[in-house]
């Protein structure tokens, strides 16, 4: 957990850990990343003494102003640096940050790497739909695109629907500015193509009321029109 990540941390960083701890009991363990005195201090000012946690000293912080590659690269003792190694190291099953998320993005991909076949990261967001939810991608990691991105976008939003929300059979819809095969500008209009050709359940395009309307499980988009929506 990156204690230092977001706007009003620490403290409302280690008091939502801290309630999640208290919930789950046994089954979780929180690694609080950052400053080791400051994140003792607010600990010390909310948690009882069998809460399962550890503090990890992370002395540099990135801000929402840094830029997120050289952040990364001259940090490498800050908050989201040390939390990503963590997470690579096998000794957290997960990282979590509320904070800059260029600079997220830029540790995951320096120290975590890539899947092979997979040329960007990308980053999720659900949205209540009459359907239960909807996952759209990519929510703001990648403004310029090419049409592979969105079918490798594609590809990961059904591997999640399948495994993580539980749907046998993902469906999969490309967001554009109309239902035709020919709307949309030349990104939208080749990546259609892709995806009409994959063994994914692509269903076409849809258009931004059908992601609250449940029509797909999951909506591809690039990171620009993602962050928009």
């Amino acid at each position: 957990m990156d204690a230092m990540g977001g706007d009003f941390a620490p403290r409302n960083v280690v008091a939502g850990a801290v309630e999640a701890m208290r919930e789950a009991g046994d089954r979780l363990e929180v690694f609080f990343v950052g400053p080791e005195s400051v994140v003792r201090e607010e600990l010390h000012r909310m948690t009882e003494n069998n809460l399962n946690h550890q503090i990890v000293d992370a002395p540099s912080i990135i801000t929402m102003d840094d830029g997120a590659m050289a952040a990364v690269r001259e940090k490498k003792d800050s908050s989201i640096a040390v939390g990503v190694s963590l997470h690579k190291d096998g000794a957290a099953d997960a990282f979590v940050s509320a904070g800059n998320t260029g600079a997220v993005m830029s540790a995951s991909t320096l120290i975590l790497g890539r899947i092979e076949g997979i040329g960007r990261p990308t980053i999720g967001a659900f949205f209540p739909s009459e359907m239960g939810v909807c996952l759209l991608l990519d929510a703001g990691a990648n403004v310029d695109c090419r049409p592979q991105h969105l079918y490798e976008f594609a590809v990961m939003g059904t591997i999640y629907a399948r495994e993580m929300l539980m749907l046998p059979n993902p469906t999969v819809g490309l967001l554009s500015i109309g239902e035709e095969s020919s709307k949309g500008d030349e990104l939208t209009r080749e990546a259609h193509q892709l995806l009409a050709k994959s063994r994914l359940n692509f269903i076409g395009n849809v258009e931004g009321r059908d992601i609250l309307k449940g029509k797909a499980s999951v909506v591809v988009c690039d990171g620009f029109v993602g962050n928009v929506v």
